[in-house]
């Protein structure tokens, strides 16, 4: 059996204010989501990733999460609460286990 079932993977933006670094927001959101999940939610496997980027919108800071979890919900939910998340992947990874499709 799998401690940990969902694993849950996103990506989140932040638009930065005038004067900010992007690199900088980016990093201290790298530190910032580590830190939290690590001291608030039981799991494993956690890559946090960072970078800066820039769209129509303005220039932004760019972290990509992937975490194995039993509570998807509630990183999906601290997380929107950081930025605008998006690309959002949960799978159960005992139903891949057993090999069940859907």
């Amino acid at each position: 059996m799998i401690e940990f079932r969902y694993d849950t993977q996103l990506l989140l933006d932040k638009y930065i204010a005038e004067g900010e670094d992007a690199d900088d927001v980016a990093d201290d959101l790298v530190d910032e989501i580590r830190d939290y999940i690590t001291e608030t939610f039981k799991g494993d496997s956690m890559v946090v990733a960072g970078d800066s980027g820039e769209d129509d919108f303005g220039e932004k800071a760019i972290v990509k999460l992937h975490y194995h979890t039993n509570e998807p919900w509630l990183v999906l939910e601290y997380c929107r609460s950081l930025g605008e998340i998006y690309d959002i992947v949960v799978e159960d990874m005992d139903r891949q286990s057993r090999d069940l499709k859907g």
